[in-house]
C-alpha cells in the first residue's frame, strides 16, 4: 500500500511517501502499526484529532476499512481562503 504524508506530518516522519506492507484492517490499525515503528512516527500520529485521512483519494475516517485500498494519505486539516 502506498502511504503519503503531507505538511507537518511529512516533516515529522521525514519522507513524503512510502510503500507499506500491512495486515491492518482499518486506518486506525495502520496508524497503530506506523506509530509503533519508531519515535518520529509516534510523534506524527500522537494526536489523531489534528489529522485527516484520505483513502484512495477520498476523505475517510480512521475506522475506514483497508481491504483493497491502494493509497492512504495523512494530512492536517485544511482551511479555506
Amino acid at each position: 500500500m502506498n502511504v503519503l504524508y503531507f505538511a507537518w506530518v511529512r516533516e515529522r516522519i521525514g519522507v513524503p511517501r512510502e510503500d507499506v506492507e500491512t495486515s491492518a484492517e482499518t486506518v486506525r490499525d495502520l496508524v497503530a502499526e506506523l506509530a509503533g515503528r519508531e519515535e518520529r512516527y509516534a510523534l506524527a500520529f500522537s494526536d489523531l484529532d489534528a489529522l485527516r485521512v484520505a483513502v484512495d483519494q477520498e476523505l475517510a475516517d480512521f475506522d475506514a476499512p483497508l481491504v483493497g485500498v491502494r493509497e492512504v494519505a495523512f494530512f492536517p486539516p485544511m482551511t479555506g481562503g
